[in-house]
C-alpha cells in the first residue's frame, strides 16, 4: 500500500489524533451493531410493525455494509482515505437523523440503507488510513489492536447505551447519539487528517458490485418476505429464481475480469474456502441469535427494555474480553483446535438458549449468552487468520476483507432464514415462545454441523502462487464485532 504522504510526517502528536478520529468513527459503527436490537421491541410497538418489518430494519443494513465493504476498501486506496473516511462520516451521520426523524417503516428502511453505505465507507477507510499512517509493521499492529480494542468498546455499551436512551426517549434516540459523535469526526478530521492514496489501486468493479447487491438483495427478499407471502407466491418463487440467474451472472463476471472484487481462484485454496464456509455460519448464527435476545426478554419474559439491554450485556461482555486471546491460542494450538472448539461452545450454548421458556430464572439464562459469545469470540479471528494464511502474503489484506464481508452475507441470511423459522411456527399455531425455541435450536444444529466441517477440514493449505498479486484492499473489521445490526 503507497501512501501519498510520507509516513515520516506523522509524528507522535499526529498518530495519536489520528488514533483517536479512526476509533471513534469505528466506534459508532460498533455501537449501531448492538444497540439497534436493544430498541427492536420499541420500533415494532412504536412503528406497529411485524416481525418483517424488524427484518428489514436490521438486513437493510448489514445487507449494504456486506455489498460495499470491499468496493469500500478500493475507494479508499484509489480516491483518498481522508475523502471516503470523511464522505462516510458524513453519510452515516446524515441517516442517522433521517432514521431518528422517520415517520414511518418505509422512511427508517431508506435510512438505515444510507447509513449501511456509509457504514461501508467509514470502516474500511478508518483502517486504511491507520495502516498507512503506521507503516512499520510491528507498530501498524499494535495500532490496529488499540483500533480494534477502543472501538470495541462499543459493542458492550450498546445494550446499555440503547435500553437507557430508548426507555427514556422512545427509539429515534438511539440514531440521534450519532450526530454529535459525527459533528465531532468531521470537525477533527478536516483539520488533522493527512490525504493518502494508492495510486495502483485498481479500478472499481462496478459489474461486480451491482451484481453482488442485487443478487444478495433479491433473495434477501424472498426469504424475509416469504414467510409472510407464502413461499409458493408466485412472487416469492420469481425472486429465487432471480436471485439464481443474478449470483449466476455475478460468478460469471467475476471469473473473466482481470480485478475482479472476488478473486474466484482464492476458493481453491482448501483453507480458505473452509474458513470462509465457517465464516458464513458464524455470520448466520449469531447475528440470527442476537436479533431475538432483546425480542425474548421483552415479549416472552416480560423485562423492560432497559432491563433487557442490560440482560443481554454476557453475549458481548464475553466477546469483548475473550477476543483479544482467540488469536494467541490460534497461533499456539492452530487454527483447527480453536475455532472447532469455539464452534461446538456457541452450538452448545445457543442449543441450550433453545430451551429456555418464560418463567426461566435469569440465573439459568445468563450462563447461557456467555457461553455463546465466548465460542463465537474464540472463532472470528482464527477465522480470517487461517483466510490470510491460505492467501500470498501481498493478498492478506483482500483475504480478510472477503473474510468480513463472508460474515456479513451469513448476517444477512440469519436475520432471514431465522426469522423465517419463526414465523412458519406460529403459522402453524405454535406461540412466539416456540418459534423462537426453534430458531435457537436450528442456529445450534448449524453451527454443530460447522464444527464437524472446521474439525475434519480446517487445516494449512499452501498458499497460491499463480498470477499477479491482487492489490491489497484495507477492508477489515475488528473480529469482536457479534453484528446485530
Amino acid at each position: 500500500m503507497t501512501a501519498a504522504t510520507p509516513a515520516t510526517t506523522h509524528n507522535g502528536p499526529h498518530r495519536a489524533v489520528l488514533l483517536t478520529v479512526t476509533c471513534l468513527g469505528q466506534f459508532m459503527v460498533l455501537l449501531d451493531n448492538t444497540i439497534v436490537g436493544a430498541a427492536l421491541p420499541d420500533m415494532q410497538h412504536r412503528l406497529d410493525t411485524s416481525l418483517t418489518g424488524l427484518q428489514w430494519i436490521v438486513d437493510a443494513y448489514v445487507l449494504l455494509v456486506a455489498m460495499l465493504l470491499l468496493s469500500g476498501g478500493v475507494f479508499a486506496d484509489r480516491f483518498g482515505r481522508k475523502r471516503v473516511y470523511l464522505t462516510g462520516v458524513v453519510v452515516f451521520t446524515t441517516a442517522s437523523l433521517v432514521c431518528a426523524l422517520a415517520p414511518s417503516l418505509g422512511w427508517l428502511i431508506a435510512g438505515r440503507i444510507l447509513q449501511g453505505i456509509g457504514a461501508a465507507a467509514l470502516s474500511p477507510a478508518s483502517l486504511a488510513l491507520l495502516a498507512a499512517a503506521y507503516p512499520v509493521p510491528q507498530e501498524r499492529m499494535k495500532a490496529i489492536g488499540l483500533w480494534a480494542g477502543l472501538s470495541g468498546i462499543g459493542l458492550a455499551a450498546g445494550p446499555v447505551a440503547g435500553g437507557v436512551l430508548t426507555e427514556a426517549f422512545g427509539w429515534p434516540a438511539i440514531f440521534l447519539v450519532n450526530l454529535p459523535i459525527g459533528a465531532i469526526l468531521l470537525l477533527m478530521g478536516l483539520r488533522t487528517l493527512q490525504e493518502s492514496r494508492n495510486p495502483h489501486a485498481p479500478a472499481i468493479d462496478v459489474p461486480g458490485t451491482a451484481l453482488s447487491v442485487l443478487g444478495v438483495g433479491v433473495l434477501t427478499y424472498a426469504l424475509i418476505e416469504g414467510g409472510a407471502r407464502g413461499w409458493t407466491s408466485p412472487l416469492i418463487l420469481a425472486g429465487f429464481a432471480a436471485a439464481a440467474v443474478l449470483l449466476a451472472a455475478f460468478i460469471a463476471v467475476e471469473a473473466r475480469r482481470s480485478n475482479p472484487m472476488l478473486p474466484l481462484r482464492l476458493f481453491r485454496q482448501r483453507l480458505f474456502t473452509v474458513s470462509n464456509t465457517a465464516m458464513v455460519v458464524v455470520g448466520f448464527a449469531l447475528m440470527g441469535s442476537s436479533f431475538f435476545f432483546s425480542q425474548f426478554f421483552v415479549h416472552v419474559q416480560g423485562s423492560s427494555i432497559l432491563r433487557a439491554g442490560l440482560q443481554t450485556l454476557p453475549v458481548s461482555l464475553a466477546m469483548v474480553v475473550v477476543s483479544p486471546y482467540a488469536g494467541r491460542l490460534a497461533a499456539r494450538y492452530g487454527f483447527r483446535i480453536v475455532v472447532t472448539t469455539g464452534m461446538v461452545l456457541a452450538g452448545l450454548g445457543l442449543l441450550a438458549l433453545g430451551t429456555v421458556h418464560a418463567d426461566t430464572a435469569y440465573v439459568n439464562v445468563w450462563w447461557r449468552l456467555a457461553i455463546v459469545g465466548t465460542g463465537f469470540a474464540l472463532t472470528l479471528s482464527p477465522l480470517t487468520g487461517a483466510a490470510v494464511q491460505a492467501v500470498s502474503p501481498q493478498e492478506g489484506g483482500l483475504a480478510s476483507g472477503i473474510s468480513s464481508t463472508t460474515r456479513q452475507i451469513g448476517a444477512v441470511l440469519g436475520v432471514a432464514l431465522l426469522g423465517a423459522v419463526v414465523r412458519t411456527r406460529q403459522a402453524g399455531g405454535a406461540s412466539f415462545e416456540a418459534g423462537l425455541n426453534s430458531a435457537f435450536l436450528a442456529a445450534g444444529a448449524v453451527t454443530l454441523a460447522t464444527a464437524v466441517l472446521t474439525g475434519l477440514w480446517l487445516a494449512r493449505s499452501k498458499p497460491a502462487n499463480e498470477t499477479a498479486p491482487a492489490p491489497q484492499h484495507t477492508t477489515t473489521e475488528p473480529e469482536a464485532v457479534p453484528t446485530p445490526r
